[in-house]
C-alpha cells in the first residue's frame, strides 16, 4: 500500500538538520533508524526550546509509545533535512505528534509518520495528566479538526 506525500502545509513547526556521512547505510542512502531520530529530535528540540522539558528538572516526562513511518523517497548525505511538526491528538496524558521528512528544498515529504508520547510522573513512571503548560504550548501546532 503506497501512502501519499505530505506537503509543508500539513505541518505547524520546522526545524532543520544535517545528514551526516555516517548516516547513509550500505546501499547509500539514510538508514530507517536514523528517520525516527529525526523524529525524536525535533519533538525534543521544539519542547526544549519552548521551556516545556528541562532535561534535569522536568517532574513529567514524555515516554515514547508508538512510533511509525512512511518512506517515499530517498534521502542521503549530503542532502538537506527539514523535520515537519504537528499536533494531531492531545489526550489527558498523551500527545500524538504528525512528521514529516522534507529533503533539501522539496514540498512534498520524502518520508512522514507519527510519534506517540505518554507523559508519565519522573519518578513513579506512571502517566499522569499534562501539565497546563504544554498543553498550551501544544495547541500552537495542533492541527484544526
Amino acid at each position: 500500500m503506497r501512502t501519499t506525500a505530505k506537503t509543508r502545509s500539513d505541518f505547524c513547526y520546522f526545524q532543520s538538520i544535517t545528514t551526516r556521512w555516517m548516516d547513509n547505510d550500505m546501499y547509500g542512502h539514510v538508514n530507517n533508524v536514523v528517520y525516527y531520530s529525526w523524529f525524536d529530535t525535533a519533538v525534543n528540540q521544539f519542547l526544549i526550546i519552548n521551556k516545556a522539558l528541562d532535561l534535569q528538572k522536568s517532574p513529567v516526562i514524555g515516554l515514547v509509545a508508538e512510533t511509525q513511518c512512511s518512506y517515499l523517497h530517498s534521502v542521503s548525505f549530503p542532502d538537506r533535512i527539514t523535520v515537519g511538526l504537528a499536533v494531531s491528538y492531545i489526550g489527558n496524558s498523551s500527545v500524538r505528534y504528525e512528521l514529516g521528512i522534507f529533503k533539501n528544498d522539496d514540498d512534498q515529504t520524502a518520508a512522514h509518520g507519527h510519534f506517540v508520547h505518554v507523559y508519565v510522573d519522573g519518578d513513579t513512571q506512571r502517566p499522569t495528566p499534562l501539565p497546563e503548560t504544554l498543553r498550551i504550548l501544544l495547541k500552537t501546532v495542533q492541527l484544526p479538526g
